[in-house]
């Protein structure tokens, strides 16, 4: 029986994959001087989730269960971006939700930050925005008029004066009030040829010259002929205008903030138990499969490299993504997913054996057989992973998108850390076809050709003069009534106390409030429990004392309900504390704030 594959297939796949994953997780760079440049990214290069970081992830919805429309939340959009730059905040993900009204906000700690206050933060973004028209060309000039006296801002496109070339601009139009203040401050300017300038917050939008008295409501702004408007101008501008002039302000619904501390211990023990995972399992595949196991570790070496590469932007035809704990997670699942394909090769190469088939025949058998299963089990994955990717990830997102019909009747739901575990477990099972199945049967198939390795022990069979490998056997079919009894059973008594005791649900899922706090000393819980208890004004919180991944005392305060904690109160809540028991120096550590409806 000829069979595919030669020697060298095997010495240049491993090479290969052996000189991918150093490029993967070490990236290829330059350094000229103090000048470092980047050719392939590697794992220093991805960028981590607040969770890991530190930082914050806030969900914004208009007050007082204001219904917007599509344009007013991008409107909305624009504020929150322009705030975030204003507090030196550049590197965020913000996205719109208009199927509930949302905003979604994620961004980190900056590098060596110290004295950020993030609930201070989240309030200022969430103001509404101020809009005006003033005489001259500076923030400080006299007011015209407000944000609430403009009906609408609009981007547009054509002729300005008759018989005009075609140009973007914005038109406006104006309330009755807005446009009596206008008439009356453009009929006074036109004939000193002054300037209107118009101010979001401290930033000017546009200034203009007044070159004849508007008074019919309605007005555009033009661009100059050296720097004409392009469309992106006018629509970003016409943004801003409507921005002002938003007939709500913005709630955080639901909030999360890690110290980065917290997050950056997190991280190091996440990759050291997946460091210790993966040798584990590269010595109980080696020891029980041989070769085969083997020529498995490096596969899966490469279908880990490969899934961090994607994420850290290593191929330049993907962005890369956001990594977070959730997301590590995903990668070691993926990765298990992967031990599981090398496992039924494996053991069906063994079994071959067993029947005394030659090793290419026990080989091609193996790859036969154990290609099904692996299909399915791989493919369920996929459908969770895109199902949590729809669930939680961006509205405007391609999953997210398939799945909106089914979505669409629960209501909305948190985006985030999940939406990372999805998308690490999704590429590493697809990637596991790479190297879990296409890659290992190269490698093998060469193994098979390579002369000092021709031996059937190597392949899982016996060594010469050994006992024959007997496959085990269990009559499933036979014992069926058996195992129906023995797995009902189980299930019955899983149910009883789960009636009995309950499901204790976590503030993500019945909403409320979790704060955790880092602490010095000794602490009485009596009174501190009497004293946040005061301060916040609540009766029905718990208390409980434990220790952070970084070895510090923590405290975690749990106010479960519909009602959560507003960024004043949770200031107020840490300077009361640390005025009444100065020597517990109480730090905040993280803080969950999640809706019960989100919940």
């Amino acid at each position: 029986m000829k069979t595919k594959g030669k020697a060298w297939h095997l010495v240049v796949t491993v090479l290969l994959i052996l000189a991918f994953v150093y490029t993967a997780f070490f990236g290829v760079s330059a350094k000229y001087g103090d000048v470092t440049t980047t050719y392939i990214k590697g794992a220093k290069d991805i960028r981590f989730g607040v969770d890991i970081k530190g930082g914050v992830n806030v969900t914004f919805v208009p007050s007082e269960d204001y219904d917007a429309t599509e344009e007013q939340l991008e409107a909305a959009q624009l504020v929150i971006e322009n705030r975030l730059v204003a507090l030196n905040v550049t590197d965020y993900e913000l996205y719109v939700d208009p199927s509930s009204d949302s905003l979604i906000l994620e961004f980190p700690w900056q590098s060596g930050e110290t004295d950020f206050d993030p609930e201070s933060a989240i309030q200022e973004i969430g103001t509404t925005a101020y809009l005006t028209f003033r005489e001259g060309s500076s923030a400080d000039g006299d007011l015209i008029l407000d944000g609430s006296m403009i009906e609408s801002a609009a981007a547009q496109y054509g002729p300005v004066t008759s018989g005009g070339a075609s140009e973007y601009y914005v038109s406006l139009k104006f309330t009755d009030e807005g446009a009596k203040a206008f008439g009356e401050a453009t009929t006074r300017l036109a004939a000193s040829n002054g300037t209107i300038s118009i101010w979001l917050d401290d930033e000017n939008v546009s200034t203009a010259s007044v070159n004849a008295a508007i008074t019919d409501g309605s007005a555009i702004i033009t661009s100059s002929a050296s720097s004409p408007f392009t469309q992106e101008d006018v629509v970003k501008m016409a943004r801003q205008i409507n921005s002002g002039s938003l007939p709500f302000a913005l709630s955080a619904e639901s909030y999360s903030t890690i110290s980065p501390s917290l997050g950056a211990k997190s991280l190091d023990v996440m990759v050291q138990a997946g460091i210790i995972a993966f040798i584990l399992v590269a010595i109980l595949m080696i020891v029980r499969y041989r070769l085969p196991g083997t020529i498995a570790v490096i596969s899966l070496m490469g279908q880990a490299a490969a899934t961090l590469a994607v994420v850290s932007g290593y191929f330049t035809v993907f962005p890369g993504s956001t990594l977070t704990l959730p997301g590590i997670a995903g990668i070691i699942l993926g990765i298990g997913m992967g031990v599981d394909a090398n496992v039924i090769t494996a053991e069906r190469i063994k079994e071959e054996l067993s029947k005394n088939k030659t090793r290419e025949g026990a080989v091609n058998s193996g790859f036969k057989m154990g290609l099904t299963p692996i299909i399915d089990g791989n493919v369920t994955i996929v459908i969770v992973a895109a199902i949590l990717m729809g669930a939680f990830g961006p509205t405007d997102g391609f999953w997210a998108k398939v799945f909106n019909p089914i979505f669409y009747w629960f209501g909305p739901s948190t985006a985030g850390t999940i939406y990372s575990f999805g998308f690490t477990l999704l590429t590493s099972v697809l990637l596991n076809f790479v190297f879990g199945v296409w890659a290992t049967r190269v490698m093998i198939r060469g193994a098979v050709h390579f002369k000092p390795l021709r031996k059937a022990w190597l392949f899982g069979g016996k060594k010469e003069g050994g006992a024959d490998f007997k496959t085990p056997s269990i009559n499933f079919i036979g014992n069926r009534k058996k195992f129906y009894t023995f797995s009902c059973a189980l299930i019955a008594v899983v149910l009883v106390f789960c009636g009995i005791f309950g499901v204790k649900m976590d503030v993500e899922f019945k909403g409320g409030s979790m704060i955790t706090l880092a602490y010095e000393g000794d602490t009485d819980l009596n009174d501190l429990k009497s004293t946040i208890g005061t301060e916040l004004g609540k009766s029905n919180l718990t208390l409980q004392t434990g220790s952070d991944i970084s070895g510090n005392q923590t405290l975690t305060v749990t106010l479960p309900g519909s009602d959560t904690l507003t960024t004043e109160q949770l200031d107020n809540l840490l300077t009361a504390l640390n005025e009444q028991y100065p020597d517990n120096n109480f730090v905040q550590n993280e803080v969950s704030n999640v809706d019960a409806t989100i919940g």
